[in-house]
C-alpha cells in the first residue's frame, strides 16, 4: 500500500435521497478525510424525482464532490458502473447514501487495505428485518449460482458496500457486459479479499427502490450471467420426461397386448398433452431468458447516459498514484 498520501474515490449512488443526503455527505467527508487529505466523492444521481439534484449542486461549494446525473433511472447497477468509470483514486469506496452502511466500518476497511487486502466488503449478519420470502429467495439464488461456479464463489449476504484497490477498479472497468449483476462481477475479478460483518441500520429516509419486481429481475440477471444450470436442468428434464413417456408407452402396449385392456381415452390424452405443453413452454421460457440477454448485449447500447457532469472547485488536482508515470515505481 502507498506510503505517501493517496487519493480516495467514493461512489455514492443516489435515488430520491433529498431528506438525508446533506447529513450523509457531511459525515462521509469527515470519515474519509481522516484517512487521506485527497478525497473525491462521486455522487451518481440515478433519475431522482425529488430535489436531490438541487441539494447536491449546493453541496458542490462545500465538499469535494463530482456530481454525475444520469439522463433517467437506469438502476443501481448502472449507477455504480458510472461511478466506477469515473473513479481514478488509488482506492475506491462504494457506499449507499441512506446510512444503512455504517460509516464506523470504513476505517476497518482501510486498515485491511493497508495490510495488503485488495478488497474489503461488508457482509450482512442479521436479516431478521427482511421478509421470509425475501430470505428464502436469496438462499435459492445463491444456491443456483454456487452450483456451477466451481472456479469462484459469490459471497452470501455481501452487497455493494466495499473498498477496492485501484487494480480491482481497473479490472471492473474492463468488463463490457450491459446486463450487470455487480455482486457476481466483484467475485469474478478475484483478488485478495476480506469480509467484515455488519448489521444494517434503519434507512434514514424514503423507501428502497428495490421492489419485488426489480429484485426478481436482478436475480434472473444474476443467474443467466453467472450460471448455465437452468439450461442443464432443462436438458435433464427433457431426458427424464422422454424416458418416462417411453416407459409409459411400453406399459400401455403391455396392458393392451397381454391383458386386452383398452387404451385410455381422450381425458388421459388431453391431460398428458397439456402437461407436456406446459413443460415445453417453461423450458422455452428459460432458453428465452438467455437469448434475451444475448440480444441485449449484441445491440451494444450504452449502459447509461450522463446528463450532467459537474465538479466541485474543492476537488484536489493531486493525481492518484495509479495515474503517475509507472516508471517511477
Amino acid at each position: 500500500m502507498p506510503n505517501t498520501p493517496f487519493k480516495i474515490s467514493c461512489i455514492v449512488p443516489a435515488h430520491n435521497e433529498s431528506s438525508h443526503i446533506e447529513a450523509f455527505i457531511a459525515a462521509l467527508t469527515q470519515t474519509l478525510s481522516a484517512e487521506s487529505p485527497h478525497v473525491e466523492i462521486i455522487v451518481v444521481n440515478d433519475g431522482s424525482t425529488d430535489n436531490t439534484e438541487a441539494i447536491v449542486q449546493k453541496l458542490l461549494h462545500h465538499y469535494p464532490i463530482r456530481y454525475l446525473s444520469l439522463s433517467r433511472n437506469f438502476g443501481k447497477e448502472a449507477a455504480l458502473s458510472a461511478g466506477i468509470a469515473f473513479a481514478d483514486g488509488d482506492v475506491t469506496l462504494l457506499i449507499d447514501a441512506d446510512f444503512q452502511h455504517p460509516l464506523e466500518l470504513v476505517p476497518e476497511m482501510f486498515a485491511l487495505w493497508r495490510s495488503g487486502f485488495d478488497m474489503a466488503y461488508g457482509v450482512i449478519n442479521d436479516r431478521s428485518d427482511e421478509s421470509t420470502l425475501k430470505r428464502w429467495g436469496s438462499n435459492v439464488l445463491y444456491k443456483l449460482l454456487d452450483a456451477k461456479n466451481s472456479k469462484f464463489s459469490i459471497p452470501r449476504n455481501a452487497g455493494d458496500f466495499r473498498l477496492m484497490d485501484r487494480k480491482v477498479v481497473e479490472a471492473l472497468q474492463q468488463l463490457p457486459e450491459r446486463n450487470r449483476f455487480m455482486k457476481g462481477l466483484y467475485a469474478w475479478v478475484g483478488y485478495k479479499s476480506a469480509a467484515l460483518p455488519f448489521r444494517p441500520a434503519p434507512r434514514a429516509g424514503g423507501e428502497s427502490s428495490f421492489n419485488a419486481k426489480r429484485l426478481f429481475g436482478l436475480a434472473v440477471t444474476g443467474i443467466t450471467s453467472f450460471s448455465s444450470l437452468p439450461l442443464r436442468v432443462s436438458g435433464v428434464a427433457g431426458i427424464v420426461i422422454s424416458l418416462a413417456a417411453f416407459i409409459y408407452a411400453l406399459y400401455i402396449a403391455w396392458q393392451t397386448l397381454v391383458f386386452g385392456n383398452e387404451v385410455p381415452g381422450w381425458a388421459t390424452l388431453t391431460v398428458g398433452m397439456m402437461f407436456f405443453s406446459g413443460v415445453q413452454l417453461i423450458l422455452i421460457g428459460v432458453l428465452g431468458e438467455y437469448v434475451g440477454q444475448i440480444y441485449e448485449e449484441v445491440k451494444k447500447r450504452p449502459l447509461y447516459l450522463i446528463d450532467k457532469n459537474q465538479a466541485s472547485p474543492m476537488l484536489t488536482n493531486t493525481p492518484s498514484q495509479a495515474n503517475e508515470d509507472p516508471s517511477t515505481h
